[in-house]
């Protein structure tokens, strides 16, 4: 699988949950991967919710968000997760950009999650720095 997400915001919202951690390429690359699944299979349940309304255009309110937050106050890029909302629906579908901005806050939203529990871990495990397992380690326990 190819990831659309740049690692470097991803090891942005890592070190800001991370505390005094260190953050390991890996963990960044892991934690990439799985916000590119999710986001994907989301994308693939707005466009359910816009073919039974009968619209070809994914909106913010596909994607359970009524207010849409400004694309500057994000760290993750909206062009990638443009691409990844695209990933697994078909062509026919069109992206508003607020809904690619509400996309974007919640996929944000998920990491942040994700990289808080994951520095529970590696302090757990008397590490210094988070790495791969410890996301991976969440998503065994959570999923």
């Amino acid at each position: 699988m190819n990831v659309e997400l740049p690692f470097a915001p991803v090891d942005t919202i890592i070190r800001r949950n991370a505390g005094d951690l260190r953050v390991s390429a890996d963990a960044s690359k892991e934690l990439a991967a799985r916000i590119q699944r999710h986001g994907s299979d989301l994308a693939t349940d707005a466009a359910q919710r816009a073919t039974a309304d009968g619209r070809k255009t994914l909106m913010a309110a596909d994607f359970g968000v009524e207010t849409v937050i400004d694309k500057d106050d994000l760290e993750l890029p909206v062009a990638p997760v443009d691409r990844i909302a695209r990933l697994e629906i078909d062509d026919q579908y069109r992206v508003s950009m607020d809904a690619r901005i509400a996309l974007a806050d919640i996929l944000e939203d998920y990491a942040d999650n994700v990289a808080q529990a994951a520095a529970i871990l590696a302090r757990h495990a008397d590490r210094r720095t988070i790495i791969d397992d410890d996301i991976e380690t969440y998503f065994s326990l959570f999923e």
